[in-house]
């Protein structure tokens, strides 16, 4: 009997551990990216952009061109009506700015493209934020997931 409770403990604990980690951001690679570098030989003949398996997502849609952030993601389950929170400090500016990015996450791994494009990124293709902090966001506020670089806040003490 003991065992049996043991393990149905052990079971309840493990199952806890796993909804806890169900989204995880594994990787983020932040950098410029040409328009060019999203055109696909389709588009030469007459067909819109496709970005295959991979979803990009810009804060001006007509505006290939920008700064990107790479989000390789793994959820456990789907995830409908998320959204992204991108806060970056510019080189041009002291203070955060925060874009969203609404998203729905299937139950496997994806990679996002968050592109800061246009007006949104002046700097040019030769700077890099200061600093940033990507959220990923459930619908109800909660933050399943979040990544940021090693500027965004001050070591502890």
């Amino acid at each position: 009997m003991f065992r049996l409770v043991l393990s149905l403990f052990a079971v309840g604990f493990v199952g806890s551990l796993a909804r806890a980690a169900e989204v995880e951001l594994l990787r983020v690679w932040p950098g410029w990216r040409e328009a060019e570098s999203f055109d696909r030989i389709g588009e030469y003949f007459g067909r819109g952009e496709n970005s295959g398996r991979q979803m990009v997502l810009r804060t001006q849609a007509t505006v290939r061109e920008g700064y990107y952030f790479l989000v390789r993601v793994k959820s456990a389950s789907p995830v409908a009506n998320a959204k992204f929170e991108l806060h970056v400090i510019r080189p041009d500016a002291t203070e955060p700015k925060t874009f969203a990015f609404a998203a729905a996450l299937p139950a496997k791994e994806t990679v996002f493209h968050l592109g800061l494009t246009g007006a949104d990124w002046p700097a040019g293709p030769k700077s890099n934020p200061v600093a940033w902090k990507i959220s990923l966001v459930a619908a109800d506020g909660r933050v399943l997931a979040e990544h940021k670089s090693f500027l965004w806040e001050k070591p502890a003490k």
